[in-house]
């Protein structure tokens, strides 16, 4: 024990020299244990006041269990917070630590691709990756995004082959391909294409659908009708893919609405996906957290985007918590006057992370206060504080369902058990009291027995009479043949 109190009296007194030491400079701070390993990462605009932070004033009990398990910490000093920003990322994602908020990814969505080739090429992909190639999306499902590829094949003949091969496909003959493995096609006209499609799938499906039209009418005036009725049918495709989703908002803007909830120990982030000014689906991630709920939720973004290009124009983010900010700052002022400068060390990083994320991620964020967009946000949020109520219903439902089944489970051995000793002890009284073994009572008795049990026996068969009066006489406890009604087993 005094061992032990030594050691941890140096530990402290090393962090308590470290943390003297600490730059006033932004940068990410690297928690250890005891056994040296990466308990958490965090990013600060001053290192001094937030690593500090943890070793002064209260703590909630998920963020004093870290706290315990610290002995030792590291920094790294960066340029700026956006530096910051990112670093705390990449090491995140590098070491993985246990009180971090880590991404999962439980769940992909598919995307619209345009290759970045010489002969471009439309594919549906649920992985995005940083090749020069446009990526749309995300669909809801898989088959809204097949519906789509389907409808643009039919308008722009792009390649359809992965590899070209020696001579045409069927896809030329039907016009829905320009056939690059055995005529020249120009640049040009693989320029204007992929700006069309982009144009489609970035919500100008309107205009398109106009030309179209405009097309169909010169083709009819013309007598061309087979060509007007490929026109037609091209413009009835594009009513069926497009009007299947509800629009929301009056503009046709792609943003990711981001909301979330906490309770007990656990965060819940929802992602409200609208394309084109359609919602189209939302994303649900769960799991515990340990530091500033805020900064989790920051931390959760950042890794989310890291390895994502296929970013909105826009993204919605909800306004810092003021409770916990009030919060924080009592706390502060029941404590030490340095957690105050902590406190205000925080909230001028959380008043960053706007300017932080734009210049990184080089897309306009929002922190909405009033209208429809925080109508939005609180949507999102909503439905992140719904998705932890069923999650700790569903986690109490199963509690009680297994208390339940241990109790009848218990109830019925003992029940089993009480009714076997119960009817091993009368069938033990009735053999032993009231029927007992003939060899001990007297000749006259014993024949007047035997007699009573031909009697009563009822056998139809004398065989079977006889051996009955044969096993009785014999003082057998057990009559041989269990088709008489013997008074041994009446």
């Amino acid at each position: 024990m005094v061992e032990g109190d030594q050691e941890r009296k140096q530990r402290a007194e090393a962090i308590r020299n470290k943390l003297a030491l600490l730059p006033e400079k932004p940068g990410c701070y690297l928690m250890k244990n005891k056994e040296g390993t990466i308990i958490y990462v965090g990013k600060a605009k001053v290192l001094r006041n937030r690593v500090r932070s943890y070793f002064t004033g209260s703590h909630s009990a998920k963020t004093q269990a870290l706290v315990v398990e610290i002995v030792d910490f590291e920094y790294i000093v960066t340029a700026s917070n956006v530096e910051a920003l990112i670093l705390e990322c990449n090491l995140i994602k590098k070491y993985h630590p246990r009180y971090n908020v880590l991404l999962k990814d439980d769940k992909s969505f598919p995307y619209i691709k345009i290759t970045n080739e010489k002969h471009p090429r439309l594919e549906v992909t649920r992985r995005v990756y940083k090749d020069k190639g446009k990526y749309f999306g995300p669909y809801p499902n898989a088959f809204a995004a097949q519906q789509t590829k389907k409808l643009l094949d039919r308008l722009y003949p792009l390649r359809k082959c992965k590899t070209l091969p020696d001579r045409v496909c069927l896809y030329y003959h039907l016009g829905q391909c320009v056939a690059p493995c055995e005529y020249e096609v120009a640049s040009e006209e693989y320029e204007r294409m992929v700006q069309e499609i982009s144009r489609f799938l970035n919500g100008g499906h309107d205009e398109i659908k106009q030309d179209l039209t405009r097309k169909m009418h010169e083709a009819a005036e013309e007598l061309n009708f087979e060509r007007a009725k490929e026109l037609r049918d091209h413009i009835v495709h594009i009513d069926a893919v497009m009007e299947k989703q509800k629009i929301t908002t009056l503009d046709a803007v792609d943003r990711d609405v981001f909301g979330y909830a906490v309770d007990k120990g656990w965060m819940c982030v929802q992602i409200l996906y609208m394309r084109q000014g359609k919602l189209i689906e939302r994303h649900t991630s769960t799991f515990p957290y340990y530091g500033d709920e805020y900064e989790d939720f920051i931390s959760f973004i950042t890794q989310y985007y890291s390895d994502n290009p296929a970013l909105p124009k826009e993204v919605f983010l909800p306004a810092e918590p003021a409770a916990g900010e009030e919060e924080g700052d009592a706390a502060a002022e029941a404590q030490l006057p340095a957690a105050e400068e902590d406190g205000a060390a925080a909230g001028s990083l959380k008043t960053d992370v706007k300017e932080a994320l734009e210049s990184w991620l080089k897309v306009k964020i929002h922190i909405p206060r009033r209208g429809l967009k925080k109508n939005m946000v609180d949507m999102a949020c909503d439905n992140g504080r719904v998705a932890l109520e069923e999650k700790f219903r569903l986690i109490e439902r199963d509690e009680q369902r297994t208390i339940k089944a241990v109790e009848n489970l218990g109830n019925g051995l003992a029940r089993a058990s009480f009714t076997a000793s119960r009817r091993s002890t009368t069938r033990i009284f009735k053999a032993r009291t009231l029927y007992p073994r003939w060899s001990s009572l007297p000749t006259a008795s014993r024949t007047a027995r035997n007699t009573a049990n031909i009697k009563f026996a009822r056998c139809k068969a004398p065989t079977i009479m006889k051996r009955c009066a044969k096993s009785c006489a014999a003082g057998t406890s057990v009559c041989s043949r269990r088709t008489c009604r013997c008074p041994i087993w009446s």
